[in-house]
């Protein structure tokens, strides 16, 4: 199987939404929600801007078509939803490998998406660990969250690319794990 990583270009997004939809929480199937699902609605408008001004959305293409991404950002760029808003607030009262955590330090991951054609391959952990690569660049530390309605992503995280839980907190009357990683 012979997959290409890399950045995403402009042209790719509807495509990348494409995916997304498929497993967004508000869309997916009932019965694929426990193999994992995503929480964050995107629309057009906010992956151009994901692409053009932060350079955050990586992509897996196997026979030219995108079967995973991961999403990456400053947290500026996630303001704007009110749950992000909320995990930058609280920042400051969070650490992680003796640093302070802040919007310079660190930056949001995730989503991230991997179609169940390629499950189980090493797509997720090449995936990520391109987009940390990339996101190394700018930011030494990332934070990110999961639902705890979504072990299959929770298992992901942690145990295969090394995410540690540093709090959990409610947020719209669900619970979350927030999760750090240093990015080299």
């Amino acid at each position: 199987m012979s997959i290409e990583y890399r950045t995403a270009r402009t042209e790719e997004i509807d495509e990348i939404l494409t995916l997304h939809f498929r497993y967004q929480a508000n869309t997916i199937d009932e019965e694929d929600k426990k193999d994992g699902f995503i929480s964050t609605a995107f629309d057009h408008e906010h992956l151009m801007e994901l692409i053009e001004a932060e350079n955050g959305i990586f992509i897996a293409l196997k026979d030219k078509k995108i079967v995973a991404y991961a999403m990456a950002a400053s947290w500026e760029f996630w303001a704007r939803w009110p749950m992000f808003a909320q995990m930058m607030q609280q920042l400051p009262q969070l650490e992680y490998q003796g640093q302070t955590l802040t919007t310079d330090n660190s930056y949001h991951y995730g989503p991230v998406c991997v179609d169940k054609s390629v499950r189980g391959s090493g797509v997720f952990e090449t995936v990520f660990n391109y987009s940390l690569s990339q996101m190394a660049l700018r930011y030494p530390i990332l934070v990110t969250f999961i639902n705890k309605v979504n072990p299959r992503s929770y298992s992901a995280h942690t145990g295969k690319v090394g995410l540690d839980v540093i709090q959990e907190f409610e947020f719209n009357n669900h619970q979350y794990y927030e999760l750090a990683r240093m990015t080299k």
